[in-house]
């Protein structure tokens, strides 16, 4: 728990120093610079990126570059996304002129500079974005401890757990026992690979994501294309381990009247297409949210301090307040919708492998 507090209280710490140095004092040439733009500051660090976002704004930006990769009609195109410079410059690539355009995605232009939409279409990007890099930060993070704990476990498999163990050993149980179990019954163990694995990258991935410097500060899990992506894992699941006693009472349940199941059946195929989409919309709408929350309240700073010095410090003290709980709020959240994504699941699970007497048997 302290490493996390920590990660806040430097959270907190960039805020006031941004605070010191970045709000304006009033003269000439701040009347004449253009103003803070809360709205694209919290979208830019929101969304996916083709480098790494470390400090600065515009052209004092410094920024990790990752790789561009892109096929194109022509050919395969590779360089760094450097070649930007923020997306201030093009790049002259082997086959076309490259741009980033305002949503950061990486266009076709001509030698004015104006959007070659044709050319653009035909552009498959398979960059290692910002998000991609996170997410190959948090596969090694489990794969380092959960080999870590595994070798542990085989070398002393019969003393007792220390180091890492001790720390996830309560964690995994605790998915085994009062999720797994308790939502799917005897069949829990066919799925707990994969309950766990979702549950610890959903979590790994939450908790870099409040870290705001490298290797975190990716909003990867308010992505809706990651959401989507453990979502259709898990309707993937439910629709292969589907027996004949769910799909009996999704199709036509029994006991109803006829001309019921004309309003009934739709509407419980219609649940089945639901569920996965709850999961993803549930994940990325609070992993979104939080981030956003925390940001606008460090917006404040600049708006207030392009009013007038004074008030812009003023407002910086209770907007770093506001800003340091919702960071330790957020922590409570990454856990809590690891938790729910992965109990969802189980409930989905269990009732897709429910036998009809155990059914029948719950009933009476």
């Amino acid at each position: 728990m302290i490493t996390p507090i920590k990660s806040c209280l430097k959270y907190c710490c960039i805020a006031i120093f941004m605070a010191v140095f970045a709000i304006p004092a009033h003269s000439e040439e701040t009347e004449k610079a253009a103003k803070f733009d809360a709205g694209k500051m919290i979208i830019e660090h929101i969304t996916d990126a083709h480098e790494w976002h470390i400090i600065g704004e515009g052209k004092n930006t410094v920024a990790l570059p990752l790789p561009v990769i892109l096929y194109t009609d022509k050919g395969l195109e590779f360089f760094s996304s450097g070649n930007f410079n923020h997306g201030e410059t093009t790049y002259t690539g082997k086959y076309n002129i490259y741009k980033l355009n305002e949503k950061s995605q990486v266009i076709v232009v001509d030698g004015a500079g104006k959007e070659d939409e044709a050319a653009t279409a035909k552009i498959l990007d398979f960059s290692i974005t910002k998000n991609v890099a996170s997410m190959f930060v948090s596969v090694a993070l489990l794969l380092f401890v959960f080999l870590s704990v595994a070798g542990a476990y085989k070398k002393n498999p019969n003393s007792a757990p220390k180091g890492m163990q001790s720390l996830f050993e309560p964690i995994i149980m605790f998915i085994r026992d009062d999720v797994a179990k308790s939502s799917i019954g005897h069949k829990y163990e066919k799925f707990m690979p994969y309950l766990l694995t979702v549950f610890f990258f959903i979590l790994f991935n939450n908790l870099l994501g409040i870290i705001p410097f490298i290797p975190g500060g990716a909003n990867l899990t308010g992505n809706i294309t990651v959401t989507m992506t453990l979502a259709l894992f898990t309707f993937a699941i439910i629709l292969l381990n589907g027996n004949k006693h769910y799909w009996g009472h999704i199709l036509a349940m029994p006991g109803v009247p006829g001309w019921v199941l004309f309003i009934l059946t739709p509407i419980e195929i219609l649940g089945v297409f639901i569920r996965p989409f709850v999961l993803m919309v549930r994940l990325f709408a609070n992993m979104s949210a939080g981030h956003i929350i925390a940001l606008s309240l460090f917006s404040l700073i600049f708006i207030f301090g392009e009013m007038n010095a004074g008030i812009g410090w003023g407002v910086s003290v209770m907007s770093v307040a506001f800003a340091l709980f919702m960071g330790l709020l957020e922590l409570l959240v990454a856990f809590i919708q690891a938790y729910v994504f992965t109990l969802l699941s189980a409930i989905y699970f269990g009732a897709a492998v429910e036998d009809a007497n155990h059914h029948e048997e719950s009933v009476i």
